[in-house]
């Protein structure tokens, strides 16, 4: 029995656990629902909690390197502590809410690369199983849809996305990193921007649109150049959204 103990205190024969999240991509603002399947070791076991986390893949960059990390974004209790017996299966529903602010993964079905999911925390007296991440995949909100649409009407392609770790100063920005969205322009900018970063940061009323160019200074380079502007969600329907968001990167290539 002792030498049981010991196992289960180094993860051998302990309890496994796998959540299972129902099928399909989902909105930044909603719900996500599943199941965490709990299955017994070999003996039984007090279980102190099982939580969730969300959690993303972010880039962090410090005066001396970049490299990649994990920040988490959500946290949510599924059960409080409970008896599990050996070999017992259990299965514990669950719903939980998104930040507006979740990140885009995919556009038009298409995933951008961006690691982001969902992690269960499994507490057993004595020690702590975080499983492994199950991604989310979660497509852009109409109003997103809409800015990103116009962004291809202007003859923006779309070259790369990644999650920065840090605050886009005079924002509404809530979660401790952005999603940069990475736009190389067509022929109509291509003059004065060498790219275009999109960021949204989305709340119940709306979106703001924060964009940053790469711009061209002949001779002399580039520079980084940003502006924001702000939408409501029921302006995602615009006729003239092309024609507004090309005043907005006009705006942005014509700034000093």
């Amino acid at each position: 029995m002792v030498f049981k103990k010991l196992l289960a205190s180094l993860g051998v024969g302990g309890p496994s656990v796998d959540t299972v999240l129902d099928g399909g991509s989902v909105l930044p603002g909603s719900a996500v629902s599943g199941q965490v399947m709990i299955r017994g070791g070999n003996q039984d076991v007090e279980i102190q909690h099982v939580t969730l986390h969300l959690v993303a893949r972010v880039e962090i960059e410090t005066d001396d390197a970049e490299y990649n990390g994990e920040a988490s974004f959500g946290r949510f209790g599924v059960s409080g502590g409970f008896a599990l017996a050996a070999e017992q299966q259990l299965a514990l529903p669950f719903t939980l809410s998104l930040p507006w602010e979740t990140p885009v993964t995919e556009l038009y079905g298409r995933p951008l690369g961006i690691a982001l999911g969902v992690r269960t925390e499994l507490a057993v007296a004595g020690a702590v199983d975080k499983g492994d991440l199950d991604p989310l995949a979660i497509r852009p909100l109409p109003v997103q849809q809409s800015v990103l649409e116009a962004l291809g009407q202007l003859g923006f392609t779309f070259r790369s996305a990644d999650l920065e770790q840090g605050h886009i100063r005079g924002t509404g920005q809530t979660l401790p990193f952005y999603q940069e969205i990475e736009l190389s322009p067509g022929p109509q900018f291509a003059h004065a921007l060498n790219q275009l970063e999109v960021t949204f940061l989305t709340s119940e009323s709306g979106v703001e649109v924060v964009l940053e160019g790469d711009k061209r200074r002949g001779l002399l380079g580039s520079t980084d150049v940003l502006t924001k502007f702000t939408l409501g969600h029921h302006e995602a329907g615009r006729s003239d959204m092309t024609d507004l968001v090309g005043s907005w990167v006009n705006q942005l290539a014509s700034r000093r």
